[in-house]
């Protein structure tokens, strides 16, 4: 199980594929939504349902890759993937964020298309990325640092998708609404382009020698049914994306209509992404001495005091809720590092466990129950809306302010409650990946 350890600057740089990965995953996370109700006029049941169902399928092509990643993946096959898949992903980006020609069924028809596109390609794409992870370097703090370095890259990207979408579309043309976001589309995808192939053509595989079988779909799932600590990390991550899903897609609306100034919701959220920058050093020294299971603790018990004190207090004012917010995303990153730094982990279980060892199923179906609870948080905030009498761009009334409120602050705390119980069930203590790691090498 030995294998010379890579060196930093080759960790950082592979970790880097996650600025790229993050111009397109957070931007389709804070504003595609909000570009189909705001911009387009879509009604947002109907915009909830079309996000819901690309979603799904995305989750189901990540699985599906996933699985042909273990029975015939290798080093040179998902490097291939960054550096030919990276050009294909940004022209797919970009038709996510075309207005459609003719309105009607069929332009609604072109803006689904459009979004299962771009699902599509990103799978095909980032499920090899994310199981280049379990590669990169097989010590566990190695990958924590990967895992760590990782967020700080696409901290770095969501701040700019925060802070520039709207600014970079006037800037660029002078355009405003739909072309705006289009504009903006297009310039990140060419960046993220570019950082792709970079990274695909730099990545060197650290991982031990291990045996080469051709593995059939089911013993692959089989493996995964058996891994107690894939089966509760997942299902605890789930429930975190949930409530982090409701809250991120929230605070466009939140700030437009609760508190009348759309410019603020816009800063908020840049100001969300930066704090997570700052945020994930400090966990990452806090797992160095807790474990990463630990800080699971320590962050959802921050996210349920944060949100029971926003469900108790009339939080009106922009100050005042902008501190929650931020104050939120920080503890949030907590619970994000902790999943990327666990997720590999989960592969020696597995391989202890069973005596299989599955890479790209692990990450394929992770990324599957992420999009399953991205689509369900989606489908839940535009239905709760809905049900509170939400109309897109008029003033709304005091009752359906109230409803919007709730579904932000309540909801979320539930599922914060839950991710805490089911991680209580992970078997990933401190130092158990390290023990498993021995067992192996005997």
């Amino acid at each position: 199980m030995s294998a010379p350890r890579p060196s930093f600057l080759r960790l950082a740089a592979f970790a880097g594929g996650d600025f790229a990965f993050n111009l397109y995953w957070q931007s389709v996370m804070l504003y595609l939504l909000f570009y189909y109700t705001d911009a387009l006029q879509l009604d947002i049941g109907l915009a909830a349902t079309v996000y819901l169902a690309a979603s799904a399928w995305d989750g189901v092509v990540s699985f599906l890759v996933g699985i042909a990643a273990d029975r015939r993946g290798s080093a040179r096959r998902f490097r291939l993937a960054l550096t030919i898949g990276a050009v294909p992903l940004g022209l797919a980006f970009a038709i996510a964020y075309m207005p459609p020609p003719v309105a009607g069924v069929t332009g609604f028809a072109f803006i689904l298309v459009g979004h299962i596109l771009f699902r599509t390609a990103y799978a095909l794409v980032n499920v090899p990325y994310l199981a280049m992870s379990a590669r990169v370097s097989a010590d566990s703090a190695d990958r924590s640092l990967v895992a760590g370095l990782r967020m700080l890259a696409g901290t770095a990207a969501a701040v700019v998708v925060a802070m520039g979408t709207v600014p970079i579309g006037g800037w660029l043309n002078g355009a405003e609404g739909p072309r705006a976001f289009l504009d903006a589309a297009l310039l990140f995808a060419f960046i993220a382009t570019v950082i792709l192939i970079a990274v695909g053509a730099t990545f060197r595989d650290a991982a031990p020698p291990a045996p080469v079988e051709r593995l059939s779909v089911s013993a692959c799932v089989a493996s995964l049914v058996r891994n107690r600590a894939f089966v509760t990390l997942s299902a605890a991550m789930m429930a975190m994306i949930v409530a982090a899903t409701i809250l991120n897609k929230s605070v466009l609306y939140y700030f437009k209509y609760v508190g009348g100034d759309e410019a603020a919701g816009q800063l908020t959220l840049a100001a969300m992404m930066t704090v997570s920058g700052a945020a994930v050093p400090v966990w990452m020294l806090v797992a160095r001495h807790t474990g990463s299971r630990a800080l699971w603790f320590v962050a959802t018990g921050l996210c349920a005091v944060l949100l029971a004190l926003f469900a108790a207090t009339d939080v009106a004012r922009a100050g005042l809720t902008q501190a929650l917010l931020v104050a939120l995303q920080a503890s949030i990153v907590g619970l994000h590092f902790a999943f990327w730094a666990l997720l590999p982990d989960t592969v020696e279980y597995g391989q202890r466990v069973t005596g299989v060892r599955v890479e790209g199923t692990v990450f394929g179906v992770a990324a599957l129950l992420q999009r399953i609870a991205i689509g369900m948080a989606t489908a839940i905030l535009g239905w709760s809306f809905e049900g509170a009498g939400y109309i897109p761009n008029v003033a709304q009334s005091e009752a359906t302010l109230a409803g919007m409120r709730l579904s932000i602050a309540l909801i979320p705390l539930a599922f914060f409650c839950l991710s805490a119980w089911l991680m209580w069930l992970n078997p990933l203590s401190r130092g158990a990946h390290d023990r498993i790691v021995r067992e192996l090498a005997n």
